[in-house]
């Protein structure tokens, strides 16, 4: 059979030479001869069929990881594969659209609250598709008059936390926390994580003196009575992280036997109709708002790093062997995480929190969990327990961690779950 160079068979089957190279590393399609002198490649033109179902199935998404396993199967199983990652992408593609939508309807509330920065003369912010609606990104905004900002809607709050220590670790050094003002959720690492975490969460709770609520119920400080304003919000928040980062990082420097302790913290400050959330490491906060579960913090971790320089797929992470490290943290050393071979400014900013401002809304579910759940249960489950209206706080936060531990409960779990509602009017009945 007459070979064909790397060259010619990378125009036969539309593929560059670099990308055939590395699909010969990954043994997808190796060369049928390599010349020992040169280094050649050589190809059998009965490889091209191959060839262009790997091209097909990447350009598809597929991780290269899973392209092996279709290729090697049987056709039936093949296409059981394909389909099975198609619903994936599909319900991927659904969140985004949801997302979408949350992103236009909170940028546009954004510009019709500030005026004074909103859009110019003549210009509209975008109107969000009606529920059920397909969206349409590039379609014009009809030109309507900027409205004024509704007025703040009182609210309140049901709220639940918990941990477990999982089914496979020997201590839990997870910690959750909620009240009517706050919500924290603590992963410890190291030989003192436990306590880390609860160092973490306990400095946090000095916040509660703040703003307390004139209403039992209500969430903080009523919207239209003195209180924080956005600024001192942020600023108190920014304040007891301070502490608790010298709490952490007392635990690890107070004992040699707990040098390398430290911990994650996601938290939230509650104020009227305004929440101040903070996030370091790869414990998470997520949103559920009319119907869809948004991520709304990012994962201070490596793969995470290399997922948004498009140096790794989030399918890929999952298996990769770096996933549990920490780029951000709680009491975390500058220098080991610059040895993880991230760029110079993330390691940089190993203590440094992400801090954002949120606006509540009745029905809002704000959940926050540590990787032990988000590990081991997939986000479309968790927002199936969202979704589901009768479970109270405290039901919601015992399925989700029963869910865990059903997984395989690989490591500790905690949760914080807050549901927002309006708040009955003065002298409402039923």
């Amino acid at each position: 059979m007459e070979l064909l160079t790397i060259g010619e068979f990378a125009r036969l089957a539309r593929l560059s030479q670099k990308a055939l190279r590395l699909y010969g590393e990954l043994g997808l399609l190796p060369p049928a001869r390599v010349d020992e002198w040169t280094g050649y490649r050589y190809y059998a033109p009965s490889q091209l069929e191959r060839a262009r179902l790997v091209a097909w199935l990447r350009r598809l998404g597929l991780p290269l990881a899973q392209i092996a396993a279709v290729l090697d199967a049987p056709p039936a199983e093949a296409a059981a594969a394909v389909t099975a990652f198609l619903r994936v992408a599909e319900a991927d593609l659904a969140e985004r659209q949801r997302l979408a939508q949350f992103l236009i309807v909170y940028l546009s509330e954004g510009a019709t609250a500030m005026p004074e920065q909103g859009p110019p003369s003549g210009q509209v912010p975008p109107q969000p598709a009606p529920r059920g609606s397909q969206p349409a990104p590039f379609a014009a905004a009809r030109p309507e008059p900027v409205r004024p900002a509704a007025p703040a809607v009182p609210l309140t709050v049901r709220y639940a936390a918990g941990s477990d220590i999982g089914r496979i670790r020997e201590r839990n050094q997870d910690v959750g926390y909620a009240s009517t003002q706050l919500l924290a959720v603590a992963d410890g690492f190291g030989p003192a994580g436990e306590r880390a975490s609860a160092a973490a969460v306990a400095a946090l709770r000095q916040l509660e003196t703040l703003g307390q609520p004139e209403t039992p119920g209500m969430l903080g400080t009523p919207p239209t009575s003195p209180g924080f304003v956005p600024a001192d919000l942020l600023n108190a928040l920014s304040e007891a992280v301070s502490a608790a980062s010298e709490s952490v990082r007392s635990v690890a420097d107070g004992d040699p036997a707990a040098a390398g302790s430290g911990s994650t913290l996601t938290a939230m400050l509650v104020s009227g109709s305004r929440l101040a959330l903070v996030h370091i490491g790869d414990s998470r906060a997520y949103l559920f708002r009319d119907g869809g579960l948004f991520q709304i913090t990012n994962d201070h971790s490596v793969t995470q790093s290399m997922i948004d320089a498009g140096r790794l797929t989030p399918e890929e992470a999952v298996s990769h062997p770096q996933r549990s490290l920490l780029i951000r943290a709680l009491g975390a050393s500058v220098t080991a995480v610059a040895a993880t071979r991230v760029p110079p400014e993330q390691a940089a900013a190993a203590t440094t929190p992400d801090l954002s401002l949120l606006d509540a809304r009745p029905g809002d579910r704000y959940l926050l969990c540590s990787d032990g759940l988000t590990a081991a249960v997939p986000v479309a489950v968790i927002r199936q327990v969202l979704a589901a209206e009768a479970l109270s706080p405290a039901d919601a936060v015992r399925q989700l961690i029963t869910l865990a531990n059903e997984a395989g409960g690989p490591d500790n779990i905690a949760c914080a779950l807050a549901v927002i509602s309006q708040a009955a009017e003065p002298g409402a009945t039923g």
